[in-house]
């Protein structure tokens, strides 16, 4: 659809004050509708070239169907064993 801006600037000059404010507010929040589509079409297109992270969302997939997840208790020490197994390696 096209608009005539020319006739939409002039349909604006002859509005009511209060309607005004309405109409910035709404053409406001038009642009930043835009603006957040553009930015989730942006990380769409990055996470759909990131081969590791698809990787690593592919192995989630196939550990939660394996029963390989961890619950927030085992998470934890999971980490904590890691952490210490990192530290033991730099004292090296």
């Amino acid at each position: 659809m096209s608009v005539n801006r020319e006739e939409l600037k002039q349909l604006i000059d002859f509005i009511h004050e209060e309607d005004a404010a309405e109409v910035y507010d709404f053409i406001g929040y038009l642009n930043m509708k835009r603006e957040r589509e553009a930015i989730d079409q942006f990380d769409l297109d990055l996470f759909t070239e990131d081969k590791e992270l698809i990787r690593q969302v592919q192995r989630s997939q196939k550990d939660r169907t394996n029963g390989r997840i961890y619950n927030q208790e085992q998470g934890l020490k999971y980490l904590q064993n890691k952490i210490r197994e990192f530290e033991s390696e730099q004292n090296l």
